[in-house]
């Protein structure tokens, strides 16, 4: 008999409600010739949300039904409005965030006074800032590479925070955060040192949802259902095996293999099933039923975010930072998301979810889900492009093609890409500018889906 791998995570969407935000404008050039163009809230699938996903919210962020509700679909948009306002700042631009217990305020921060009017006419509240996105940006690069020759536990989290415009480090001693901050050479200006007690660690004993169990010792949680090319398998965190790692699943049952493996620098790895499992695009839910994923949009800092594990439940939070730096004692990782959501032992490698959309696998944290905590996922999209892998969503119309198959009716644009912000396609004689990263999946194209694509 056939098994089926049961992902980890928190997932859902969330019924349809109506808009706090302005919608999106100058979208008309992108939508598809016969018929208004899909809202964000549609092509991110918000309606499917579950009520296991909308209870976890409830319980863990204070809110009403109609609060969740609401606050998906004002997520899925404000991400929308973001991406469209990002390319119309340009340099300028200095990050973005949600707020509001409905997530009905979108913050959009710029380093030009001038252009205030442009961000409250394109649905956002406007705030005036002294540095770039690009500028911290680059900061919390210096500090990567510093850290990459001599990383310390007494510093073990940085990141870009763009609701205070700058690159905080959080450091157990300030000594040592001073030392790190000098040796990347890093304008001072542009970072702020806070103190803390966190020692994140990563999850090993932890599994989000269905675990697997390496041939080594050791237990793990499958994050996604992915396929490369025929094969089947998941995507899960990097510090769970190596090369070669052989897994059995959740019943002890012969599973798979470690395909590559990333850690630290990065937290990714994935593992090719064997002919008994195959790939299904869901997570598994607390009373064990299937919980969809529709596709990987990132979502913005503020945005609601969950998690199911194995030994905690459900339990959700919000984004808190993305482009992260943390230090564990077997080394630094780069390039992950913190958020609120706790977690404990046993989770790592399981997912994360956004409405019904992949966020990314587990790695680690601090804290646990009693007095509470911070965590650590990598996120999924740089994942399933660094291994080639294809997400498998419940948006699929069959077998997904290749990544960098052309589509059609023509042009570079593929299903089973990544792209990243900023990438330009080309389909149907037209040129495109992707505003949100994503995977691309038929349904998809750049013509009918204006939250992800702007015609140029």
């Amino acid at each position: 008999m056939l098994h089926r791998h049961a992902k980890a995570t928190c997932v859902g969407a969330a019924a349809a409600a109506a808009l706090v935000l302005t919608s999106l404008q100058g979208a008309a050039s992108a939508q598809p010739a016969g018929g208004a163009a899909p809202s964000a809230a549609d092509t991110l699938a918000v309606s499917a949300a579950q009520p296991e996903l909308l209870r976890a919210m409830q319980r863990d962020l204070g809110l009403t039904r109609a609060e969740a509700e609401r606050r998906l679909v004002n997520e899925a948009e404000a991400g929308a409005t973001a991406a469209v306002l990002r390319q119309r700042l340009g340099d300028s631009f200095a990050g973005a965030w949600v707020e509001g217990a409905d997530s009905g305020t979108l913050t959009v921060a710029t380093t030009r006074a001038a252009d205030a009017a442009a961000i409250r006419a394109g649905g956002a509240e406007a705030r005036t800032v002294t540095h770039t996105l690009a500028e911290l940006d680059r900061a919390k690069a210096a500090l990567d590479r510093a850290a990459a020759r001599d990383s310390s536990t007494d510093v073990p989290v940085w990141y870009v925070d763009v609701r205070a415009n700058a690159v905080v480090v959080r450091a157990v001693e300030r000594s040592a955060a001073q030392t790190l901050i000098g040796a990347s050479g890093a304008e001072r200006d542009l970072i702020r040192v806070v103190p803390t007690e966190e020692q994140p660690r990563p999850l090993y004993d932890i599994r989000g949802g269905d675990a697997y169990y390496m041939g080594g010792g050791g237990r793990c949680s499958v994050g996604f259902a992915v396929t490369r090319g025929t094969t089947q398998g998941f995507a899960t965190a990097g510090h769970c095996g190596r090369a070669g790692t052989s897994t059995s699943g959740y019943n002890q049952v012969a599973q798979g293999t470690f395909q590559a493996s990333t850690f630290p620098g990065r937290d990714t790895a994935w593992v090719a099933a064997n002919s008994n499992w195959t790939s299904t695009p869901y997570v598994k839910g607390q009373s064990g039923q299937n919980i969809q994923v529709t596709g990987s949009v990132q979502q913005p800092v503020g945005a609601s975010i969950c998690r199911s594990g194995s030994t905690t439940g459900w339990h959700c939070g919000t984004i808190s930072q993305h482009n992260t730096s943390v230090t564990y004692p077997e080394g630094t990782i780069t390039g992950v998301t913190r958020t609120t959501v706790c977690a404990e032992p046993g989770d790592s490698g399981g997912s994360y979810i956004s409405g019904s959309q992949a966020q990314g696998v587990t790695s680690g944290g601090s804290g646990d889900c009693r007095s509470g905590g911070t965590t650590f996922h990598q996120p999924i999209n740089p994942l399933l492009q660094g291994y080639g892998l294809t997400l498998k969503t419940t948006t699929d119309p069959g077998e997904p093609g290749e990544p960098g198959e052309p589509g059609e009716p023509g042009g570079t644009w593929a299903a089973g890409t990544v792209y990243q912000a900023g990438a330009q396609v080309t389909y149907g004689g037209a040129t495109y500018r992707c505003l949100q990263g994503h995977q691309a999946q038929a349904g998809w194209e750049p013509p009918n889906v204006p939250a992800l694509w702007q015609r140029l």
